[in-house]
């Protein structure tokens, strides 16, 4: 019919599927019940594995662009991902690298601090959250920076 399947959406692809598919079938139930063409099944129920093929790949492109809901601790996740990395974080570098806000950020990171779980460091008039280190880490870090 020279529609080009990949240039459609997701939703066009799986109702162009189904409704193409719907027909041939109707058209074969047609055949067997009301004429003596049953053999014209076997000539054009080809069509039938294309239909279902654009059907299936339009399914597959709405669940890819419609994720489900994000578990409640999604975003604590993030922002523990990015403490993992990079040791210390403020709540801006937090929020450039998650989806959190700056405001997000900031009260999740004072949140997990006042529970005890992050370590606040002051450096330079800028507030830092860290994973807690070991006396000898903190030892070793002092030595350092003199």
């Amino acid at each position: 019919m020279g529609v080009d399947v990949e240039k459609m959406s997701p939703r066009a692809q799986a109702v162009t599927g189904a409704v193409t598919g719907g027909l041939i079938l109707l058209a074969a139930a047609l055949l067997l019940v009301f004429t003596n063409f049953w053999w014209l099944i076997f000539v054009f129920g080809w069509a039938v594995f294309p239909a279902f093929g654009v059907f299936a790949r339009g399914v597959a492109g709405l669940v890819e662009t419609h994720p489900g809901p994000l578990p409640k601790n999604a975003k604590e996740r993030e922002l523990l991902g990015v403490l993992r990395e990079h040791e210390e974080v403020t709540p801006t570098g937090a929020a450039m690298e998650t989806s959190l806000t700056v405001e997000e950020a900031d009260d999740m990171l004072k949140e997990l601090a006042t529970k005890g779980h992050l370590d606040v460091r002051v450096r330079g008039g800028g507030i830092f959250y860290g994973l807690w280190r070991s006396e000898s880490a903190e030892n070793q870090e002092l030595e350092e920076d003199r």
